[in-house]
């Protein structure tokens, strides 16, 4: 009998896990709260992109994007997928050390990307203010709109045999009364199945007792139609060691051009914020550093913005494995800033760990056993 998988979530990352799942032959069932890509994946900025924080991060980023690669071609014209590049923003020489250092791990990694002086850096993003001393391309990162994702890969799951079930709250995934693997419902329903991945973002907090995420705000703001103002992906090289620093808020200069002709612009980071209203102090805040680096922006007329509540881990890598604490459960969650980038190297890690699917990751630093209890006490 093939393995009865229930994945909680249907976001970009329950999406694609569904997929490598379904492709294995595993009996698949997916259940989604609200619509497909409706949480936090609609409040990502869809970049595909290549980071360096760890050797396990690049790992998985560098997979994640060739896997994104693989999959361009099929993906629907709503996806929007183009490999614009992402163009890191120095903005003084210690920065430009910064970027010397990122190329030089990207390039051991196998990963291409090149050094631009200001002049050169200028040339590439006019719209950016004089004086930045250079940045660093890389120019195979891509972008893409995850919620037609999200929708295409549970299509794509349910065609090798998936069932999705929409509009379906989960309360329980452990407890007394339910069998490891089983899932129960809000309507009294119970799920049967040998395991349950709960690729809930921050929501795994309320299923999974002692989880060690905490969510991360991030506000998010688009533009009217400004046909090329901006060509590739934007960010400050500042945002290394402002976005990722867990513990403190952070706003960053980072625009991405959508298809359409219109910016996205962020980002912040709000911590243990769990609010989705939007906070007029940290949103002003982020525009005017978005401005400090392309003046153009400060006169663009928005049209929305919204926010995003993202799970976030002590260490800045997801969970992707079994829970040790429950049995029967496994954790797909924890992405924070990369869900969108690495929700196809997790579905490929998960694959492998639950159906032995090929894969050229080391599962090993995505373990959530690599938390202690204690550890996971004092995040919590």
């Amino acid at each position: 009998m093939n393995q009865r998988i229930t994945i909680v979530g249907g976001g970009i990352v329950g999406a694609a896990c569904a997929r490598a799942l379904a492709r294995t032959g595993a009996c698949v069932t997916v259940v989604e709260a609200r619509f497909p890509g409706g949480g936090a994946t609609a409040a990502g900025m869809g970049h595909v992109v290549v980071m360096d924080d760890s050797p396990a991060q690049l790992a998985v980023t560098k997979r994640s994007r060739e896997l994104w690669h693989g999959l361009a071609e099929q993906l629907p014209a709503e996806a929007e997928w183009r490999r614009t590049g992402t163009l890191w923003v120095a903005a003084d020489d210690d920065e430009m050390a910064e970027a010397a250092r990122k190329q030089a791990v990207l390039a051991a990694g196998g990963v291409e990307s090149r050094l631009l002086d200001a002049e050169a850096l200028l040339a590439a993003e006019p719209h950016l203010r004089p004086g930045l001393a250079g940045g660093l391309l890389v120019p195979d990162d891509a972008v893409v709109y995850p919620p037609p994702v999200a929708a295409w890969l549970l299509a794509a799951a349910a065609r090798d045999g998936a069932t999705v079930i929409r509009d379906a709250a989960v309360v329980a995934v452990t407890g007394d009364s339910l069998e490891p693997g089983c899932v129960r419902l809000a309507d009294g329903r119970t799920i049967l199945g040998d395991t349950v991945v709960v690729a809930a973002g921050t929501a795994t907090r309320r299923l999974v007792a002692g989880v060690p995420v905490r969510p991360r705000k991030g506000h998010l703001v688009i533009t009217d139609r400004l046909p090329g103002f901006v060509s590739h992906q934007l960010i400050e090289l500042g945002y290394v060691k402002r976005a990722h620093d867990v513990g403190t808020d952070s706003v960053a200069f980072n625009v991405q051009p959508r298809a359409t002709g219109q910016l996205l612009v962020g980002s912040s980071r709000q911590v243990d914020v769990d609010s989705r209203d939007v906070d007029p102090v940290i949103l002003r805040e982020m525009l005017d550093r978005c401005a400090a680096f392309m003046p153009g922006l400060a006169t663009a007329p928005a049209i929305r913005t919204w926010t995003g509540l993202r799970a976030a881990t002590p260490d800045g890598l997801p969970l992707v494995g079994a829970w040790n604490q429950a049995p029967g459960v496994w954790l797909a969650t924890g992405h924070e800033g990369l869900g969108i980038t690495t929700a196809l190297g997790t579905a490929e890690l998960v694959a492998h760990g639950l159906c032995g699917a090929a894969t050229t990751l080391d599962p090993l630093p995505f373990q959530p056993a690599r938390f202690t209890a204690t550890e996971v006490v004092a995040h919590g």
